[in-house]
């Protein structure tokens, strides 16, 4: 096993400007929500010329709308596809899934960004654009590792399931589909951007929206109405004692370096259609965590019960209690033991390409993870290059030289799990 592990290291080393042409193919394609296809289409291309079987899908369909953890706004999926390329092996050996998503998030204010956001400029070692580091850098490391076992003619028992799918940024709907599709495995790898931390375990999260009422009057004489604007910060204020009660419950060591593991954002807010009205309405939404063992209804349930405690304070409530919806997106939460097997099997492999130990820790956001765990009966371990603070920022990048230590970290990983055919 040691001659085929330095072959297939010497093989990703060799061939390193292949793989950076690669990944700038895949950033230079903005596959933000919607306009997947073109990236897909590089995805595609890859896995043909590495003889993996494909099978390529528009999702949509019944099954996956009807499921109870479907969740999601998009009405259209035509044109933009699931991609799976199946590396079949020789029998007797475990399965693993390699899952990575495709879709983008916007680029937000192009002012920001100091060259275009889908250059794929390679510029001191890293590499720029949108979705370099969330997570084209860790899907484009899967593909080199497959291309390493495949082009210096290893053999391995088990199947390798490589997942390219749409939707995450989203809800999670593509890799939903893929799971209603058939897929399963023995275990799954997320290379999503860790800063090449082990994440056994990762936080679920919902969208919600309060709508908060008040009774309108003349801004002259304010103090005839009632201000949907002040009541919104009484449930604000609500929601932030609920995070704090919430977060004292987690004593998971995993957690301990992390500040606030379930958090309860506010990411919008809007009341009041004139300066001089009382607004009668207003409206807050954010992302409620939740934590990895705890289910989602329960996360939900507090929050909701959290609302109804308002009119324990404030008589207003009594009878104009907030209005709490569920919308949009959701992700499962997903954990694994830290000591699982196929924890076990990545942190060997680690120490061996990085001659250190791997920090492991929880994810401090969600993933895809917890469909594979929840519904896939797929233990997952979410590890990848990319740094997590520059996910979804102006200027996002991705160091190359993480790129190819994680494809050498991977392929050894593989070469362990699926076993080698002497």
């Amino acid at each position: 096993m040691k001659k085929q592990e330095n072959t297939l290291r010497e093989y990703i080393r060799c061939n390193k400007e292949t793989g950076i042409r690669f990944l700038q193919r895949l950033v230079q394609q903005g596959s933000v929500r919607g306009e997947e296809s073109g990236a897909q289409a590089i995805i595609i291309e890859k896995c043909r010329e590495l003889g993996m079987e494909l099978d390529i899908w528009e999702i949509g369909d019944d099954k996956l709308r009807s499921h109870p953890a479907f969740c999601s706004d998009r009405k259209e999926f035509t044109g933009n596809p699931n991609v799976v390329g199946l590396l079949k092996g020789r029998g007797g050996g475990r399965s693993i899934i390699l899952n990575g998503h495709i879709d983008v998030v916007p680029v937000g204010d192009e002012g920001s960004w100091e060259n275009d956001p889908f250059s794929g400029l390679v510029l001191d070692g890293k590499l720029y654009g949108r979705g370099s580091t969330d997570m084209k850098g860790g899907t484009a490391a899967l593909l080199i590792a497959i291309e390493a076992i495949v082009k210096t003619g290893i053999t391995l028992k088990g199947d390798i399931i490589f997942q390219s799918v749409i939707e995450e940024e989203s809800g999670g709907t593509g890799t939903l589909a893929a799971i209603l599709r058939g897929y399963q495995a023995d275990a799954a790898i997320i290379p999503e951007p860790t800063n090449m931390k082990f994440f056994p375990k990762q936080q679920g999260s919902v969208w919600f929206r309060l709508k908060v009422k008040g009774l309108q009057a003349h801004g002259g004489t304010r103090y005839e109405g009632i201000s949907a604007i002040d009541k919104a910060m009484v449930a604000i204020e609500k929601l932030k004692e609920l995070e704090k009660t919430r977060n004292e419950k987690i004593a998971d060591p995993l957690f301990s370096d992390i500040p606030i593991p379930i958090p309860i954002n506010i990411g919008k807010i809007s009341s009041g259609e004139w300066p001089s009205s009382v607004p009668d309405l207003a409206i807050i939404e954010g992302r409620l965590g939740v934590a990895p063992e705890e289910t989602m209804e329960n996360a939900m349930l507090e929050l909701e019960g959290a609302m109804a405690d308002l009119a324990k304070t404030d008589e207003w409530f009594l009878e104009h209690p907030p209005e709490v919806e569920w919308f949009g997106a959701r992700w499962l939460p997903g954990s694994i033991e830290a000591e699982h097997e196929l924890v076990r099997t990545a942190y060997n492999s680690f120490v061996k390409v990085m001659r250190e130990k791997p920090k492991i820790e929880a994810s401090p956001w969600a993933t895809d993870g917890g469909f594979l765990d929840k519904i896939g009966k797929t233990p997952v371990l979410v590890f990848g290059p990319g740094t997590t603070s520059l996910a979804h920022e102006a200027n996002e990048h991705i160091e190359i030289a993480r790129v190819f230590e994680t494809a050498e970290i991977l392929a050894l990983a593989l070469l362990d799990w699926c076993e080698i055919v002497q």
